[in-house]
């Protein structure tokens, strides 16, 4: 499922849907370039869930927990940046069965964690071009605007997606 998010606002509140639908046991992994909105989106989710806040990017502890305020899951946000394996996540010891972990950064270090994962690519615009940039996610532009819109691709992986909007149709995924 692919969404036309216009500015940071519409971000938080794709986030706030999303943090609705989640629960307990979900993972959640963030790509996109740098300055696209995943922390923005992860605020939503926050919002979303009734965590206790503020959400902000974890960079330098690498993940955050925020209890719930409503007996919820409590949010697990994660920044996977500057880690160089699955390994050293798994040294993070998360809890991911009775949290929603948001993993920033996490495409292909998350392979054996779970057997359901939703994935949302986040692309921008780059500058004044039409087409929207995914493809280098550690480049940051200068010309960027924070409020340029967005493209936001939800893409759902395994049993827990399954007849959703967000599942991925199986000959996709092979």
């Amino acid at each position: 499922m692919r969404r036309a998010v216009p500015d940071t606002e519409a971000m938080e509140a794709l986030g706030r849907e999303l943090g609705r639908e989640l629960r307990a046991g979900d993972l959640v992994v963030l790509t996109g370039p740098l300055g696209a909105g995943k922390t923005t989106l992860t605020r939503g989710i926050g919002e979303g869930l009734g965590i206790r806040g503020p959400v902000q990017s974890p960079t330098f502890v690498l993940a955050r927990t925020h209890p719930s305020l409503v007996g919820g899951a409590p949010l697990v946000h994660v920044d996977a940046y500057r880690l160089g394996s699955a390994a050293e996540l798994e040294d993070l010891d998360l809890d991911f069965a009775r949290s929603v972990v948001v993993v920033e950064w996490g495409a292909g270090l998350l392979d054996d964690v779970s057997d359901s994962w939703l994935e949302v690519v986040i692309a921008r615009r780059r500058g004044h071009e039409d087409g929207f940039d995914d493809a280098d996610p550690g480049v940051a532009d200068a010309e960027l605007v924070d409020d340029e819109p967005r493209s936001v691709e939800l893409r759902g992986h395994g049993p827990r997606w399954a007849g959703t909007p967000y599942a991925v149709q199986p000959e996709l995924e092979a």
